[in-house]
């Protein structure tokens, strides 16, 4: 790809990631607003997600500083191009991150894919959400109302019976977003990375894939095709 391409497609993969941020959010009953340069929600967000997000690189602190609330604790911004330094405004870094993106058409994944199913009740929620946390106690992030939002799709990875992982698929123009990959047992990553992978192809014919991750994720990813677009970091409030 050239440069171009490739600040296009951040530019898409961040926007997607903010429409997903955004249906979160509403399935929780919280607004947000789209603004030219950022995205932003005036009310405290769930856990682990920021409150807000730059969607263009020329973004400023200015553009969505005043509209969240950083009084309360949690508060978090995710700068999608690296460009921000909100040190100054009270945050520290909490981590860096790479966008990445697989274009549609490519061969599948070595690793061949387990059986996915869409999450479609509540009781089914609660399981996957346990599991993506790694047990009881998980906080209250994924609620029963993201099930109808026609632009999420739950999935659960199973081996046979077995819950082997799962993933959240959403899609916004042109592309699909991934995230909230996990695998209850560490040696299947690369499966469920595949499953992932497979479940884009068969729901989302001939769309490419964005997210991001980082770490030992960021390395799976690259095993499964994608190809990194450049860094995004995440601030929070201190």
């Amino acid at each position: 790809m050239t440069s171009t391409e490739t600040t296009a497609i951040r530019a898409a993969a961040a926007r997607n990631n903010a429409d997903w941020c955004a249906a979160l959010c509403r399935s929780h009953g919280i607004p947000g607003t789209f603004g030219e340069t950022a995205w932003w929600s005036s009310r405290r967000t769930p856990p682990y997600y920021p409150d807000a997000i730059t969607l263009h690189h020329d973004a400023v602190p200015t553009d969505f500083l005043d509209e969240i609330d950083t009084a309360s604790p949690g508060c978090s911004v995710k700068d999608s191009f690296g460009t921000l330094d909100l040190s100054s405004s009270g945050f520290v870094e909490l981590f860096r991150a790479q966008w990445i993106h697989r274009p549609a058409g490519l061969p599948a994944p070595a690793t061949p894919a387990l059986r996915t199913e869409r999450v479609s009740t509540a009781d089914r929620l609660r399981e996957w959400q346990a599991a993506w946390h790694g047990g009881d106690g998980a906080p209250d992030v994924f609620r029963p109302a993201l099930l109808d939002d026609p632009s999420v799709l739950v999935l659960a990875v199973h081996d046979d019976e077995d819950l082997s992982g799962g993933v959240i698929l959403n899609r916004s123009t042109g592309l699909i977003g991934l995230s909230n990959l996990f695998a209850v047992n560490s040696s299947d990553v690369a499966a469920i990375w595949s499953s992932a992978i497979a479940a884009v192809a068969t729901h989302f014919p001939g769309l490419p894939l964005v997210g991001y991750e980082h770490g030992d994720d960021l390395v799976h990813a690259h095993a499964s095709g994608f190809a990194a677009l450049g860094t995004l970091r995440v601030w929070l409030h201190d």
